[in-house]
């Protein structure tokens, strides 16, 4: 089967591991993943889990380069919640958001942070996600909600 994800149309989704799908999204970070200085650390396929690791610099911050933008959080818990969908569809679709909602606990300034992604409910074409961000001590920097459309390629039939 073909993916509906531009990026991964050459996979074969049903023969995919946990371990090739780390190794096949490591190979090919996306731009945005790049540009926030992520790092894929970990997924799991079956429970519908992504780990990363992003590295706030001074560039994403304001207040004297203090405090990060919260449109780069934003992206970092996006990332995550996206790719655990993309994992659980074994790269086999695409995922484009419906709606995102985010809440700010703490203010972040340079440093590392963790993001998680997780699948709450996978429909046939609509799944909810869910995510946090945490800095090196577990502290709670941001969680989001997160609905999206399931893109599956279309069978030969439909095309």
């Amino acid at each position: 089967m073909s993916s509906a994800h531009p990026d991964f149309t050459h996979v074969d989704a049903e023969s995919v591991t946990d371990s090739d799908l780390l190794r096949l999204l490591r190979a090919s970070p996306g731009e945005a993943s790049k540009t926030l200085n992520g790092e894929l650390l970990d997924i799991d396929s079956a429970r519908g889990i992504a780990r990363f690791r992003f590295e706030i610099v001074p560039a994403f911050c304001h207040s004297q380069g203090k405090i990060c933008q919260g449109g780069f959080l934003t992206g970092m818990v996006d990332t995550a919640m996206a790719t655990a969908a993309i994992a659980k569809g074994k790269l086999s679709v695409a995922v484009p958001t419906l709606e995102i909602k985010v809440s700010f606990f703490e203010a972040m300034g340079p440093g590392v942070v963790f993001a998680e992604g997780r699948v709450q409910r996978w429909g046939g074409s609509v799944g909810f996600l869910d995510g946090d961000l945490k800095d090196e001590k577990g502290r709670l920097i941001v969680h989001s909600t997160s609905t999206i459309k399931i893109v599956r390629a279309k069978s030969g039939r439909e095309r």
